[in-house]
């Protein structure tokens, strides 16, 4: 019987059995579209990536993103643990890994490069966005309290309004008051699939980024993301949340220049700890580019049959 290789990894972490879990299959030739949608879902992940031939040979490889229902065009903790994996593996369709790869995508080229400790061994990765900001309609605060089932009042809109923001992948984003909401924070499915057909018509899709800032340091952020409709009830690490977020706080300081590091720990109510690293460099009044970065820890190999 036929089958492919798959490496699982925790991402935005330096310890197994927190982050965020991804499953990447380093060499998914031959899989036809169905068969990677079929393994996504049998993992449940909140995504799975397969590596193809780069389209160009200048790149270094070609990504696909899964999700257990759909295809998406980017996402930030799938980019960081596939360059820690292929980067481990060293070799890539016969060529070496390097330090620095770039990876096709639907939303574009991303950049990643490797991070190694002093011994040589690659414990993490940094990418960036391969989208520069992009911000949909604002939010209804009655929208963000339905879907997240919390008080209206604990919605935040002193530096923004709840809103879509997006780097290769759209949130909508919100500021809430304190930590002990955001723990109380659970999504309302119903209310998800309304926002969906209000704010996202064409595939009723509608992801829910929530944070607050830490009083004694305003740079060091706690977040949840829901995703319900998209069979993610919560994701313990959202890199391309977080570099949405980041861009769009960056912009909104009054600063023409400016390079803002952001550290956003997600996944604490789950049990899964992780740690987003987020620097947004500003230049001239626009965002010039914004880096995601995170360690990853190896857990398991194996194969699945076709």
């Amino acid at each position: 019987m036929n089958s492919v290789a798959y490496v699982t990894v925790d991402v935005f972490t330096s310890e197994r059995f927190s982050g965020n879990q991804l499953a990447v299959i380093p060499d998914a030739r031959g899989l036809t579209d169905g068969q990677m949608q079929n393994i996504a879902a049998e993992f449940r992940y909140s995504e799975v990536t397969f590596v193809l031939p780069p389209q160009d040979p200048a790149n270094t490889a070609h990504v696909r993103i899964f999700t257990p229902t759909m295809e998406i065009p980017f996402a930030g903790h799938p980019n960081v643990g596939t360059a820690f994996v292929l980067g481990r593996q060293g070799d890539i369709f016969g060529k070496p890994a390097g330090d620095a790869l770039r990876f096709e995508e639907k939303a574009g080229i991303v950049e990643a490069a490797l991070t190694r400790d002093a011994e040589g061994h690659v414990i993490g990765t940094s990418i960036f966005a391969p989208q520069p900001l992009s911000l949909g309609p604002q939010v209804e605060s009655e929208t963000i309290a339905r879907c997240a089932s919390i008080e209206v009042a604990a919605i935040c809109v002193t530096t923004h309004a709840p809103v879509i923001a997006s780097v290769g992948l759209p949130f909508a984003v919100a500021e809430l008051a304190d930590l002990e909401t955001l723990g109380k924070a659970c999504p309302n499915t119903a209310a998800f699939a309304e926002a969906g057909r209000r704010y996202s018509p064409e595939d009723d899709q509608f992801a829910l980024f929530l944070y607050t800032r830490q009083p004694e340091n305003p740079w060091h952020l706690r977040a949840r993301m829901f995703a319900p409709l998209d069979n993610v009830i919560e994701d313990p690490a959202t890199g391309s949340a977080s570099g949405a977020l980041g861009a769009l706080l960056t912009t909104l300081l009054p600063d023409t220049d400016a390079v803002i590091e952001i550290t956003i720990e997600q996944g604490v109510e789950m049990g899964r700890r992780s740690v987003i690293g987020v620097t947004a460099k500003k230049s001239g009044g626009d965002i010039q580019s914004i880096r995601i970065a995170g360690q990853c820890a190896t857990v398991m190999s194996g194969a699945i049959l076709l």
